[in-house]
């Protein structure tokens, strides 16, 4: 873990509600792995006072990309940053997405809803680079939930996408998507990000399909770290099931150890 107070924004990018901020911190950027977040500094004064967990959109050598949409306070003053500006930042934190093993020809499916898809574009890329063909399904409630879309698309992974509204692409929820594209007959593995609604149902299709899955987790942090017990999750383990911080513990879990809420 890595505390970067001098993360300079290098690069904005804006849509609506929905940001896109190119950091520069080449220590958190070499640590970082797929479905890993950090804590952000919204402001240099005491209020908010908590940061915010973002998750890390990509990673390389020269720091992070950040994908968020303003949802409170701490959000829309991170909204308002500029090129140049600086951010105090602490991670990577947090247990990632599985990558061990041989990816070569496997099919992999990554489904995001909003702006859970964050997490999606660095593991897209780091899947394909060890040869997986990887396909992402992409919904939201209208087009303007889904500005992502070229992004993905230029990095070569294949896209789909779905719209509550009918706006762009297939109308219906990205779980209607899913199954009228029987896009799971054909996958070796599942991750995804977003509502815990739409990742619920994503992962009894997956049970049923005999497929294994892994989700990331959304939740208010207070630490990030372990220490507040902020963000809790019902786990299964051998004894049966517990509570378990999702900041530590995860913030990707295998979906069969998941206890959704009914």
């Amino acid at each position: 873990m890595t505390i970067e107070r001098n993360a300079r924004i290098l690069d904005v990018q804006s849509w609506d509600d929905y940001f896109l901020f190119t950091v520069e911190c080449p220590a958190i950027g070499i640590e970082a792995r797929p479905g890993q977040f950090v804590m952000v500094k919204a402001a240099a004064q005491a209020y908010p006072l908590l940061r915010r967990p973002l998750s890390i959109h990509d990673a390389d050598t020269g720091g992070i990309a950040l994908y968020f949409k303003v949802a409170g306070v701490g959000t829309e003053i991170l909204a308002r940053k500029t090129p140049d500006d600086v951010l105090d930042v602490v991670g990577p934190l947090g247990r990632g997405f599985s990558l061990s093993g041989n990816f070569a020809g496997k099919h992999v499916l990554l489904v995001g809803g909003g702006r859970g898809v964050a997490p999606l574009f660095f593991l897209g890329k780091e899947l394909k680079a060890r040869g997986a063909a990887v396909r992402i399904l992409y919904g939201g409630r209208c087009v303007t939930d889904m500005p992502l879309r070229e992004r993905f698309e230029s990095a070569g992974l294949a896209l789909s996408c779905s719209t509550d509204d009918g706006t762009y692409g297939f109308c219906g929820l990205v779980t209607d998507l899913l199954d009228h594209d029987r896009a799971l007959e054909s996958a070796d593995a599942v991750y995804a990000c977003g509502p815990d609604v739409m990742m619920k149902a994503v992962a009894e299709r997956a049970r049923a399909a005999g497929i294994p899955a892994e989700f990331s987790l959304e939740s208010v942090m207070g630490c990030g770290i372990g220490a507040c017990w902020g963000c809790v999750q019902r786990i299964r383990n051998d004894r049966g099931d517990g509570w378990v911080k999702i900041c530590e513990e995860g913030p990707v879990f295998p979906g069969d150890r998941i206890v959704w809420e009914e």
